[in-house]
């Protein structure tokens, strides 16, 4: 009895160590997701210059509460650094009211939604979800 109360113990503060030493990073990570999220929105290419300047454009539909915008920024952020001269990188918050036409034409249904269009401004490919790095990469590259 005694043995089987010791081993319950011993399982028990793994639980509670792994959870606690997770906690703060997890939150951390959070965090840092939505400022670099913010830091994209503000220097992302404004939709009507994108529109008009004939460089193939990336488009995501987001929000700031979204857990997986949040961890796809840091991402996007790279592939911005790599492909920022040759495709146009457009973030557009859902939850503000003047996307809602581009909500409704690119008929986003969840988010993130990855509009991918060529230098004719003309839809190419869309992904809906988390999307590895690896995976956007290469679409970015096709451009």
């Amino acid at each position: 009895m005694v043995l089987r109360l010791a081993k319950f113990f011993c399982l028990l503060c793994l639980v509670i160590g792994s959870w606690l030493l997770n906690l703060p990073t997890t939150q951390a990570s959070s965090l840092t997701g939505l400022a670099t999220l913010r830091a994209l929105a503000r220097t992302a290419v404004p939709y009507s210059e994108a529109m008009a300047n004939g460089k193939p454009t990336l488009i995501e539909f987001y929000a700031d509460w979204c857990t997986t915008c949040q961890s796809m920024a840091p991402a996007i952020q790279s592939l911005e650094q790599k492909y920022g001269d040759r495709i146009n990188f457009v973030l557009l918050n859902i939850d503000q009211p003047e996307w809602s036409d581009q909500v409704s034409t690119y008929q986003v249904t969840g988010i993130p939604h990855l509009i991918f269009l060529d230098g004719a401004q003309q839809l190419q490919r869309q992904v809906v979800g988390a999307v590895p790095k690896t995976i956007l990469s290469e679409m970015l590259a096709q451009f």
